[in-house]
């Protein structure tokens, strides 16, 4: 990331340098293979500078970050087609895709392609929001949030990390399907729970599922905070039950692919409750583990009321 200079603000540079994603990679992925891993802390990397230098903190228009992503996509579908005027993050995306050919069948190149492409629409999206004096409404916000916090990539290089394969009709069951968006969904509303005094000090950012619940319900952010961390609660009981219904029946693959989920659910909170990224001067400090509770604050199956994942609920209904 240094010697690719990904960013030219050296404060910047120095937040970045502290952040740990080899930390991060390690956290969430422990049963990889080193060098696997190795490319994946370097996407990890590269994909918090774009975030930062290019999306959350520089003021970019959705057209700038239309042009930008769509070279991004460009270099992602065809690494070999050099451009001569790549920006350093598309120059670098477009290495790290080449790296991957060592390392992942075509299958799963093709997904880590269209998991790309699901993250930098959103990132798109996201940008039209910043330029706007609203907030999205819950539904907009939670479907922008878990396209643009950059998870998919993360969750189609679990089997690139690991060395397994699942099949294809495993990959597009419905349940699966439910499983990874909520893995999406789990790590994007846990960052938004540790980055929002981040996000408010440093770029005035109020984009932020604590925000959002604020307007969408009227209420102060000390409500909303009780509110999301239900939200969250429900929704991570939905994974648990989900997880055990389809572990029953899945092969090796597939068992290490829901695994997986799992895993980076844990270890991103792990790696978030003490990365200096989320660290601002008045806030407390956290120790993984030291606040966990026994039993989550709202353990109910029915459907929260949004309904962009009403649908998650529905593949409990063998199971009910």
């Amino acid at each position: 990331m240094l010697k690719q200079r990904l960013d030219t603000d050296e404060q910047q540079l120095k937040r970045l340098a502290i952040c740990d994603f080899g930390g991060l990679t390690a956290a969430t992925m422990p049963y990889g293979r080193l060098e696997p891993l190795a490319l994946m802390a370097k996407f990890h990397a590269v994909l918090f500078s774009l975030d930062d230098g290019v999306c959350d903190e520089s003021e970019v228009t959705p057209d700038l970050l239309a042009q930008e992503t769509s070279r991004i996509m460009r270099a992602v579908e065809a690494p070999a087609a050099r451009a001569p005027g790549d920006s350093p993050h598309t120059a670098a995306l477009r290495r790290l895709r080449l790296e991957l050919e060592r390392f992942a069948s075509p299958v799963q190149v093709r997904r880590l392609t269209e998991a790309m492409r699901v993250y930098t629409s959103g990132l798109v999206w996201e940008a039209s929001w910043r330029r706007n004096a609203e907030l999205p409404s819950l539904d907009d916000y939670i479907t922008l949030w878990m396209r643009a916090i950059g998870m998919a990539p993360s969750t189609a290089m679990i089997e690139v990390v690991g060395g397994f394969s699942v099949a294809e009709d495993a990959m597009q069951d419905s349940r699966v399907r439910a499983l990874t968006e909520i893995t999406w969904t789990l790590v994007s509303w846990d960052n938004d729970l540790y980055s929002r005094n981040k996000e408010l000090l440093r770029a005035g950012d109020n984009l932020n599922l604590i925000d959002v619940l604020c307007q969408e319900q009227d209420c102060g952010p000390r409500h909303a905070l009780v509110r999301a961390v239900a939200m969250r609660d429900r929704v991570m009981v939905l994974f648990d039950r989900l997880a055990a219904q389809v572990l029953k029946e899945a092969d090796a693959g597939l068992r290490q692919y829901v695994n997986g989920l799992g895993q980076f659910v844990r270890g991103h909170l792990d790696w978030a409750s003490l990365c200096p990224r989320y660290s601002v001067p008045s806030g407390p400090k956290a120790t993984p583990g030291g606040w966990w509770k026994q039993q989550p604050s709202d353990n109910s199956l029915e459907p929260l009321p949004i309904p962009t994942i009403a649908w998650w609920w529905d593949q409990l209904e063998v199971a009910r």
